[in-house]
């Protein structure tokens, strides 16, 4: 079953930017100093998963652990633990993706010592893009990294797929679904707009969704709510529609209101919401990962303007 992906456990995350056209080198993401140990590249014969597969593993010459004699500061930390691994992800499918990958770093006994996220854009069809991430910087206490492998993908059409950081859409107004919060079962996604262009922006109420799945048609039988008071009222509450004009450079913010309850029936699990800002607007595709239960029910929070 998907696990929302605010649940994730990120010890770090960096977005690695790429785009893919026919068979492609990307270049590395976490690029600090690099390290003074030589280092050991090892292939790796990863079976991967939805297109996307380690290929090789780079891992520094040990390093003492350090010792009572040992002093350990900010200062001795390395600004980089050398440590990286090459990938590929291969669309394919019928449509040019956008993937994100949650990539782990692992030590002898399979635990976690870094997570890193990498966004590939614009993979088309048949083509395959590869690439490197970095386990980035890690405390000198951190066990050997002795593995690494693909924990999560997702993937979105790339003509509906979230803006990179920093850039602004041709519509003029981007928008996103952050992390979320999970708690005793209440699960809450928070959805932000931003006017990144050059015009006021107007929009009124509610944000338009679509629920979809794996391969993105649409999901039925879940009945979308105006409000989140039906789901839960210890979101606190909800603020009455109203009309927002947006100037340029200013936000707001909606909200994704769920409860993961398990009764009789079968769980429904959504990985994908197609947003739109208001009727007629361009369609974005986020990945919240509605684990909805049996519930049926999912509850959506108005735009409100976003506190400056």
């Amino acid at each position: 079953m998907p696990r929302p992906a605010f649940l994730l456990p990120v010890v770090a995350a960096t977005a690695l930017l790429l785009t893919a056209c026919g068979t492609d080198r990307a270049g590395s993401g976490n690029t600090g100093a690099a390290t003074a140990e030589p280092s050991s590249r090892t292939q790796v014969d990863d079976p991967g998963k939805d297109g996307v597969r380690i290929t090789s593993l780079t891992l520094p010459s040990a390093s003492p652990s350090p010792t009572r004699s040992t002093s350990v500061s900010a200062e001795t930390l390395p600004v980089d633990s050398g440590i990286s691994a090459t990938y590929e992800v291969t669309n394919k499918g019928t449509k040019t993706l956008t993937y994100t990958v949650v990539f782990t770093f692992t030590s002898a006994d399979g635990g976690a010592m870094s997570n890193q996220t990498a966004t590939v854009r614009d993979v088309g069809p048949g083509k395959t893009v590869r690439g490197t991430v970095r386990a980035g910087r890690l405390p000198l206490t951190t066990p050997r990294v002795t593995g690494a492998k693909v924990l999560e993908v997702t993937k979105v059409p790339a003509n509906e797929a979230p803006a990179a950081p920093g850039t602004c859409p041709a519509s003029g107004i981007r928008v996103s679904a952050d992390q979320g919060d999970a708690a005793m079962g209440l699960r809450v996604v928070g959805l932000h707009l931003d006017n990144c262009g050059t015009r006021d922006y107007t929009i009124k109420g509610y944000p338009l969704l679509e629920l979809l799945d794996d391969d993105f048609n649409p999901v039925h039988g879940i009945k979308i709510l105006a409000g989140s008071t039906e789901i839960t009222t210890g979101a606190g509450p909800d603020k009455p529609p109203q009309t927002i004009t947006l100037k340029p450079g200013e936000s707001a913010t909606a909200g994704l209101v769920w409860r993961n309850t398990t009764e009789f029936g079968t769980a429904v699990n959504v990985p994908y919401v197609r947003v739109r800002a208001k009727a007629g607007a361009a369609p974005v595709t986020v990945t919240p990962h509605l684990d909805l239960g049996t519930t049926g029910k999912l509850g959506v929070r108005p735009w409100v303007r976003a506190q400056s």
